[in-house]
């Protein structure tokens, strides 16, 4: 079963690593995924570490990088992306990698800002063509005056002042003239006629096209507005009025010869600046295609760097400096390629002096390494989710890939959503290497991470939905049923039986609604249906009845199997750890716990089917009543499954009750004794522990218990330490939890597993009912409008049927399956107490172009 079944043995080796090769060292190591790193500086701020400038290279790197990636989004440019992954670039290329990227952002930023300020250049002419030819139309000239007066129309009913009265006046006319935001021209109008107090002539006219904000870039409408006024202090307030709600400002000509002159230039800077723009533009996309072809190199090289720096700020340096040493946990298969790692990244380097590693001894508890493929991952996921196992303890998941999809199929057992589920799977499976399915949305990438676990509860859902004979809610006769209806008949048997059997006749037939065949008379039960239930109970009135029987005993016999096999699994790990005594102290009593209660349960169940027929099944005894009687010891005599009956399980009573005791005090007390039998430890462990340290049961057990390493002489002092950490009242009190945890949870886990009855339950009366509101309906029209119902008929209850049925209906057993897995077995084993192995990988590292990735 491989490291599947146990995680691997893992060792903390010392690699020694010269100043010049570490980095390519490490380059090696992270290629290959070997190893994990410890800090060694972990006393030390991030900000005070050896590579620390290293480090900041890179996030500078990683910034222009951001920002290149950004340009070539903007202009629309397709960013390749390799199927390989570069390597981690050299030392010495590091310094013309970094000047190059420099460079290209100088040069980027520079163009970009020349297209930026061309572009506002061209649209504020465009805006000032506009203004030109739409104020064009609001004041007329008079060529006669001076310039710097100013002519408005004729005004007969002008109340204020006439034009002789302001000529002789000497009072100047003045004009502005820009652009102004549709949404802001009625609070404009407004405070020029506050302010200036009726002293402005202001005239409006909307564009007929959207034009671009020069300063936002943003496609608006816009007023073109012309404001007449007298004198110089209104002239400065309406140019503030003007600045604040920013409207463009441009100037206005004073004759028509020279807004001649100005249309002319403007129309000629326009053309030169379309020109310029475009070249520009041209320029601007050859160097992003060109820059686009390496930028996911680059990034991948960058990434691999910055992870490189951050493990070397894990190492620490010896005492001439000269030497970096770094611990690693690596697994025990895996120490040749580590040695071959080193010394390929020392043959790189061209160091006269190769690196190398030392495997060192250590107490502390290692990571735990489960080595998985694309198939496996998905099971291993939902364990970890509960915990990650202990250092070398039995894992669950590779029994999970096998009992998880079967537990979930036995409360979603239809063999045509089981069907339709393992299709998706499929497609997925088949499909797994497009690469719009990794990058797709979260709620997809979820399905496509669990395909084979979608696959599989597929699959068994196929199996279980023929066990109970049901697709969509439909039986499926395949192989002809075992009950024959005309054997009720009076007709069909000789006129000597006809006086010992109830039979039918044809007035037995008409007169009664419900009639009841009797497997007790003669050719009326021809034998069991081959596969699953027979098709028959699909018409029967107490098929419910039946279901409910079958499917409820069949949940306890699952459940009952399934906590057993999880005590097994115990004593496993006891056998591994070299505490046999927990095997006869905790397992034995345990099983005996388990199994003479519900295992005898299971007993009765399969005695009733085995033994009693169809002729006899009105006189066999209640199992739930033979069960509960077993407790509560009755007076009166009653009728058993067999002969001795009670005997049995009065001794199957004592040996529970005598197992709880034992449960109880059986270890706390070993402990005891043999802590006071040894004077101390007798033992000093080199190497790492196989359990868990601080732990009262290791402190006893390391003055008894023959280790891998063997025994060494008693150490001065080792007697006061000792009664120092045994801790007899803790050890009693976590027993006596631990005891009453298993022995009420027996009780209530026996119960819990009743949710594979429940929810097999729901699935098909949901698929009942959904059938009998839709498709029934459909399927009894007439066929004049029957074609023409029946397809959105049939189109509904698909859309039902995925959503209702396989989505939400599949979640809630999915879940109830983790729930049994969780709770109720891997809690009779299963520590998930460790910490898990987090290799030094650039795989690990993304590849999106992105600027929050972090490092393995």
């Amino acid at each position: 079963m491989g490291s599947l079944f146990r995680s691997e043995t893992m060792c903390l080796a010392q690699l020694f690593l010269q100043s010049g090769t570490a980095y390519e060292c490490l380059s090696a190591l992270g290629e290959k995924g070997l190893v994990q790193f410890r800090d060694l500086n972990q006393n030390i701020s991030t900000f005070q570490r050896k590579f620390v400038g290293e480090v900041k290279r890179c996030e500078e790197l990683e910034r222009i990088l951001v920002y290149l990636v950004q340009e070539i989004n903007r202009a629309d440019i397709p960013l390749p992306e390799g199927e390989t992954s570069p390597p981690a670039p050299p030392l010495k290329q590091v310094l013309e990698m970094q000047e190059q990227l420099q460079k290209l952002e100088v040069e980027l930023r520079e163009v970009t800002k020349n297209k930026e300020k061309l572009r506002k250049n061209l649209l504020e002419l465009i805006e000032y063509t506009h203004m030109l030819r739409v104020t064009q139309t609001f004041v007329k000239r008079n060529v006669e005056f001076e310039p710097t007066y100013e002519e408005f129309p004729s005004l007969e009913s002008d109340s204020l002042l006439d034009y002789s009265c302001m000529q002789r006046l000497g009072a100047k006319l003045g004009f502005v003239s820009g652009l102004i935001n549709q949404g802001k021209v009625e609070a404009f109008e407004k405070m020029l006629w506050r302010v200036c107090k009726g002293y402005t002539i202001v005239s409006y006219a909307e564009l007929d096209e959207s034009l671009e904000d020069p300063e936002t870039g943003e496609v608006i409408k816009w007023y073109v507005f012309l404001i007449s006024f007298w004198g110089e202090q209104i002239g400065h307030k309406v140019k503030k009025i003007c600045d604040c709600y920013h409207c463009h400002v441009y100037p206005y000509p004073n004759t028509a010869e020279e807004r001649r002159e100005i249309q002319e230039g403007l129309n000629t800077r326009i053309q030169d600046l379309y020109t310029v723009l475009h070249k520009t533009e041209d320029y601007l996309r050859q160097v992003l295609c060109k820059a686009a072809e390496s930028v996911y190199s680059r990034v991948i090289q960058v990434k691999k760097m910055k992870a490189i720096y951050h493990m070397l700020n894990m190492c620490s340096f010896d005492v001439t400096n000269k030497c970096l040493i770094a611990e690693v946990w690596c697994p025990e298969a895996d120490l040749q390629d580590l040695r071959r790692a080193l010394e390929e990244g020392s043959r790189e380097s061209g160091a006269t002096i190769p690196s190398f590693m030392n495997i060192i001894p250590t107490k502390e508890t290692p990571p735990t390494r489960i080595r998985t493929n694309k198939f496996t991952e998905g099971f291993q996921n939902i364990v970890d989710a509960y915990g990650v196992g202990s250092y070398r303890e039995v894992n669950p998941a590779l029994f999970t890939i096998i009992t998880f999809p079967f537990l979930f199929a036995v409360m979603f057992g239809d063999f045509g959503h089981g069907f339709v589920m393992f299709l998706f799977a499929l497609l997925l499976v088949l499909n797994e290497n497009h690469p719009r399915l990794n990058q797709s949305q979260e709620i997809m990438r979820m399905f496509f991470n669990g395909r084979y676990i979608l696959l599989l509860m597929g699959l068994f859902s196929v199996y279980t939905g023929l066990i109970y004979n049901d697709c969509f809610s439909k039986s499926v006769n395949l192989f002809g049923s075992g009950w024959n209806v005309s054997a009720m008949y009076t007709s069909s048997h000789p006129p000597a039986e006809r006086k010992k059997m109830v039979l039918w006749n044809d007035s037995v037939v008409r007169h009664n609604s419900i009639l009841q065949l009797d497997p007790s008379v003669p050719g009326v039960f021809q034998g069991p249906y081959p596969l699953g239930i027979d098709p028959i109970w699909n018409l029967a009135t107490n098929r419910l009845t039946f279901l409910n029987s079958f499917k409820m005993k069949m949940s306890v016999i699952l459940g009952i199997i399934h906590m057993t096999f999880g005590v097994i699994l115990g004593i496993f790990n006891h056998l591994h750890f070299r505490k046999k005594f927990n095997i006869y102290l905790v397992s034995i009593p345990e099983l005996l716990f388990m199994l003479c209660i519900f295992g005898y349960l299971i007993f009765m169940i399969f005695y009733k089917w085995l033994v009693f027929s169809a002729e006899t099944s009105r006189v066999a005894p209640s199992i739930l009543i033979e069960f509960i009687n077993m407790f509560l010891f009755p007076t009166s005599k009653t009728n058993g499954l067999y002969t001795g009956q009670e005997y049995v399980q009065r001794v199957l009573l004592v040996v529970t009750a005598l197992s709880v005791p034992v449960l109880f005090l059986g270890k706390p007390l070993f402990l005891l004794w043999l802590h006071n039998g040894r004077s101390c430890f007798g033992v000093n462990r080199s190497g790492y522990t196989l359990i868990r340290k601080e732990s009262e049961e290791e402190v006893s057990l390391l003055g008894n218990q023959d280790v891998e390493e063997g025994d060494h002489q008693v150490e001065d002092g080792c007697r006061e330490m000792a009664c120092e950490e045994f801790n007899f009242g803790e050890i009693l009190m976590t027993q006596v939890i631990h005891s009453i945890e298993y022995c009420l949870g027996c009780i209530s886990n026996t119960a819990s597993y009743l949710r594979l009855w429940a929810l097999s339950l729901a699935h098909a009366q949901l698929s009942d009912v959904l059938w009998a509101m839709l498709m029934r309906v459909g399927l009894r029209v007439d066929t004049t409008y029957g074609v023409l119902l029946l397809l959105p008929v049939i189109a509904l209850f698909a859309v039902l049927t995925i959503f209702i049925l396989l989505i939400m209906e599949g979640l809630s057993a999915f879940l109830h399956a983790i729930r049994l897995h969780w709770v109720e077995f891997q809690n009779k084993f299963y520590v998930g107490a460790g910490t898990k192995f987090v290799p030094f990988s650039f795989s690990l590292l993304s590849s999106k172009f992105n600027n929050d990735d972090s490092v393995a």
